[in-house]
């Protein structure tokens, strides 16, 4: 048991050290990143009653429509939700890279709790695959995510809302491609090779620009203290 809770979590905390240990600034404080990690991972077990209610009721009847617009949906609007009311006026959340790091957070938390389920039930044969797809498209989806909020937080301007807006609707668009390709049993292989390479290089742009953004915001504070 030991070993199957160690591979099921190793994915998620390889990435989430991977986004943590890129940030050039102030390290983000642990605790609050680690509570940010637990809401996802609570946030699993409602959405998992949700979507096995709508399954057993047959509410969506239509395979397509269920795993790739309402299982999509469902779990990137509980994680926006969260950042939104939990984090997104913390007094923590410091600047633009910041929003990477909670929406990553909150991304593996749940992740990571769907992989031990996952893992337990089938075994450690599909961890590899697991880690290559599940997890790291969700901390990839929670970059995303973290990376709108970042910029709705800092913004200068009317365009907060349009931010916060992006901020959901943009990872649900690539979760809803996601699991739309993984729909198409004979050709899925052959589009989510390519689909994962393009997110991991749109996922990593992001963080380039909220670092990029950040350095910007904390050269600005450096120069106003000078002043003062």
């Amino acid at each position: 048991m030991i070993i199957l809770l160690s591979v099921a979590i190793a994915p998620g905390l390889a990435l989430f050290s991977y986004f943590y240990l890129r940030k050039q600034i102030a390290k983000e404080p642990s605790l609050t990143l680690f509570h940010t990690f637990i809401y996802g991972a609570i946030m699993t077990f409602p959405i998992m009653f949700v979507q096995h209610v709508f399954e057993e009721e047959q509410i969506i009847q239509n395979e397509f429509f269920r795993n790739a617009i309402f299982t999509s949906g469902i779990e990137e609007f509980f994680k926006w939700l969260i950042l939104l009311i939990a984090i997104f006026k913390h007094v923590e959340f410091e600047d633009a890279y910041d929003g990477i790091l909670y929406g990553a957070s909150v991304s593996l938390g749940f992740a990571t709790v769907e992989n031990i389920l996952y893992l337990f039930t089938f075994g450690v044969d599909t961890a590899f695959l697991r880690a290559l797809l599940p997890v790291s498209s969700h901390a990839l989806f929670g970059v995303v995510m973290g990376y709108y909020f970042g910029r709705a937080k800092f913004i200068v301007g009317s365009n907060r809302k349009g931010m916060l807006f992006f901020a959901f609707f943009a990872p649900f668009i690539l979760h809803f491609i996601y699991n739309g390709i993984l729909g198409v049993n004979d050709l899925s292989l052959y589009l989510i090779i390519p689909f994962m390479l393009f997110l991991w290089w749109f996922g990593l742009t992001r963080v380039k620009y909220a670092h990029t953004f950040a350095m910007q915001q904390f050269r600005r504070k450096a120069n106003l203290k000078i002043k003062r």
